[in-house]
């Protein structure tokens, strides 16, 4: 019998998706964790990078090495927003230049015969005193939404999925999903962090719960290797 070609997904996007080091536990981006949903049939190749946008990933060739892998068949999981934002050389605007960076990561996926799939960027944990939660990520993911209607790309719209998760838990009982430590409460962290953007370990689990879930909504035949956890 011939083995089937393996499937590649590939990431492309920023510290909320990454790999971290030892050093940085427990904080995790969800990509880290994708991999225990799916069978041996795929592999994960995490290019996620912490600080990058749509952009600045471009712009350090990352995309490129990506570019020079993928083959029909694969995937490319796009998730840019939180560094798009920045008024620094990184941010871009999201009805122009951020939806033409977008473009070039759909051009990449498609030329290659590969399926790219958009996703919206995760929410930050940013309540009020009254316990409403912040929009925090302004136009940017409608302008991906609104791209992904145009060019007929796979959407999950993982801001609304994390959006709905952190209401409903509250601020207090959100805080064990992102990296808050005392002082000295752990080795990683000796001065203490109270960071409402990035995960802890059991959020970026939750997190990629919701990849799943979104992916399997979109009904791709990826979904077919998606093993039970």
């Amino acid at each position: 019998m011939i083995n089937e070609q393996k499937i590649t997904i590939f990431l492309a996007g920023d510290s909320t998706v990454a790999n971290y080091v030892k050093e940085a536990a427990p904080m995790a981006g969800w990509g880290q964790f994708l991999g225990t949903y799916f069978s041996e049939q795929v592999i994960i190749r995490n290019k996620a990078i912490n600080g990058r946008s749509s952009k600045s990933f471009i712009k350090e060739g990352v995309l490129n090495e990506i570019a020079s892998d993928i083959k029909q068949g694969d995937y490319l999981f796009i998730q840019f927003g939180h560094n798009d934002e920045k008024t620094d050389e990184r941010g871009t605007e999201p009805f122009t230049t951020y939806q033409e960076y977008l473009k070039m990561y759909i051009e990449v996926a498609r030329n290659a015969g590969a399926t790219p799939i958009l996703f919206s960027s995760v929410e930050r944990r940013k309540f009020q005193e009254d316990g409403t939660l912040d929009e925090t990520h302004g136009d940017y993911p409608k302008a991906m939404q609104k791209l992904a209607e145009e060019l007929e790309v796979p959407f999950v719209d993982l801001r609304m999925k994390t959006r709905r998760l952190l209401e409903s838990l509250g601020a207090d009982q959100t805080k064990p999903l992102f990296v808050w430590f005392q002082p000295n409460e752990h080795p990683n962290y000796p001065d203490g962090i109270e960071d409402d953007t990035h995960f802890h370990e059991r959020g970026a689990r939750k997190v990629t719960e919701l990849v799943i879930e979104g992916l399997k909504e979109v009904d791709l035949p990826l979904t077919t290797y998606i093993i039970g956890k």
